[in-house]
């Protein structure tokens, strides 16, 4: 009883100031269902985006008056009492620089209140989503995006975004996975600090809310130091062997997720683990940005196994080893040494506990630990490189990674996510647009300069190539042939925001020569953007 309410005492604090509106599957329930289990759309994203042509009182009241019989009758239901979304086609360009810049237009959306029914959820300020199926706001994605826009010239979109960022942190306690009623149970991996860091501005009244910010969204991620048990793991929080803290990627519900709600119906029947226990490991995946990938797979390669709420992250303890020095830093510019040194202190814990149970001293690399198994996983991911990004290897554990990573990451086209092909997205041979950022800035950052131009060059090169094929620029590549990646639970997007960002940004750095096949030359002398 007392550790059901500390987690209730514990999800009314991470709720912030307001309450988290019903999502679609809690809106329209019975009628969501059979949509979702109808398979009526390609994408189960689709409906859970679909905005009501009137009250979902009485759309519901509709649908259970006169239940449609068949799916002929359930679409046409649906297209009476809905209007679903759709997507505009940018223009071409002459090149690939022009057409990432012609994308921005098309890929920003206004300031804007929203109908209360719907799912989409309302911001103050202009900001550009990635495209696709993703018709809104995400988190981690933003960080990418607004490093092209940097290159672009566009700091209005980053502040106007920032400032997006500050208002959901301030109705919610987070910043949710992206702005729909269905995220707000979870976040995504936490590059708030990090764009903060991309701002130009130097406004003392904005400095000040924006590091209330990012000790509110610290404070998300620790909420459930409060509540540790015996187990050794509440929300987001895991108790250490040596009574360190670390975190894992969680989700404050336990039920399918609305975007892809039959998706993880099936998934769960054929776990054959408590249909609960499931969900939270899908969600908690979710909020990891890897969904899916076999970091998270007891097995490797089933979907049915995955276990991410067992896995402390590497990624995910870097990105907050960031956000715990930058706050301690802006504390300190700001005058207040309470508050710096607390944050220092538990900087240097999660650093000494990173190294002490992150790092694989045998291979060589950064990995995730198992917190069921007490060890680390044995899965190779892109994250290992996390721990360069943000400063925390030291120079031997850094050669040690770039010598791993030309083996065994490096492909034609990029840097793979993993070694594994299980079929999920998140794993061979697909290399991702923010992955190759983190490793190119994370490499210089430790002088393994020809690594890094090796990566960034191999990346633009194949966005370049798709790009003249198709006229897209797409959510992810297969690295090992240079082509569109696959797997995944949703077909491929184009579009594509942390892509054009990415690739501008490292364009940038790494400006293409003339000749025909626009690869890029020497190495600019440029910043990488380092918090």
């Amino acid at each position: 009883m007392l550790r059901r309410a500390i987690m209730a005492c514990v999800a009314l604090c991470l709720a912030g100031a307001t309450a988290p509106p019903d999502s679609p599957a809690e809106r329209y329930g019975p009628l969501f269902e059979a949509v979702q289990s109808a398979r009526l759309f390609d994408d189960s994203k689709t409906f859970a985006d679909a905005i009501p042509r009137e009250s979902p009182d009485a759309i519901v009241a509709a649908y259970r008056a006169d239940p449609p019989r068949d799916v002929a009758q359930l679409r046409a239901f649906v297209a009476r009492h809905f209007i679903l979304p759709d997507e505009a086609r940018p223009p071409r360009a002459d090149t690939l620089a022009e057409h990432i810049r012609s994308l921005w237009p098309q890929l920003t959306r206004p300031p804007h209140s929203v109908t209360p029914a719907g799912s989409e959820i309302a911001l103050p300020a202009p900001y550009v989503v990635p495209g696709g199926r993703f018709r809104e706001i995400y988190y981690w994605d933003s960080y990418f995006t607004m490093l092209g826009l940097k290159a672009d010239g566009r700091a209005d979109l980053v502040e106007s975004m920032l400032d997006d960022f500050e208002s959901l942190i301030a109705r919610y306690g987070r910043i949710p996975n992206g702005t729909r009623t269905y995220y707000l149970s979870r976040s995504q991996p936490p590059f708030y600090a990090l764009m903060v860091a991309l701002s130009d501005s130097d406004s003392p009244r904005l400095m000040a809310r924006r590091l209330k910010g990012l000790r509110a969204e610290h404070d998300f991620w620790m909420a459930g130091a409060a509540c540790l048990d015996t187990s050794g793991r509440c929300a987001r929080v895991v108790r250490m062997p040596d009574g360190s803290l670390l975190n894992r990627y969680w989700d404050d519900k336990a039920t399918p997720r609305d975007e892809s709600w039959a998706e993880d119906v099936e998934t769960a029947r054929k776990s054959g683990r408590p249909l609960p226990e499931t969900y939270r490991d899908l969600r908690a995946g979710a909020e990891s940005g890897w969904d899916f990938s076999s970091r998270w797979l007891a097995d490797g390669t089933n979907l049915t196994t995955i276990r991410t709420s067992a896995i402390v992250p590497v990624d995910l303890n870097s990105l907050l080893w960031i956000l715990e020095r930058s706050i301690a830093a802006r504390c300190r510019a700001a005058g207040d040494e309470t508050c710096a040194t607390r944050y220092e202190g538990l900087a240097a814990r999660r650093r000494a506990a990173i190294g002490r149970y992150l790092w694989n001293a045998t291979d060589g690399w950064f990995g995730d630990w198992d917190h069921a198994a007490q060890r680390l996983t044995p899965i190779l991911s892109a994250a290992t490189l996390y721990p360069l990004f943000a400063g925390i290897a030291t120079p031997d554990q850094a050669n040690r990674i770039a010598s791993v990573v030309r083996a065994d990451l490096l492909g034609p086209g990029g840097l793979r996510t993993t070694r594994t092909d299980s079929g999920q997205q998140w794993d061979a041979p697909n290399g991702w647009a923010p992955l190759q950022w983190i490793a190119v800035a994370g490499l210089r950052r430790y002088r393994h300069n020809a690594l890094a131009a090796d990566i960034a060059t191999r990346w633009i090169a194949t966005v370049d190539r798709n790009w003249k094929a198709t006229g897209k620029i797409l959510e992810k590549y297969d690295v090992e042939q240079q082509r569109p990646g696959g797997g995944g639970e949703y077909p491929l997007q184009d579009g594509f925001g942390w892509t054009n960002g990415v690739t501008r940004a490292l364009m940038a750095c790494y400006p293409p020569s003339n000749d025909s096949e626009q690869r890029p030359a020497a190495p600019a002398d440029c910043s990488l953007s380092y918090h």
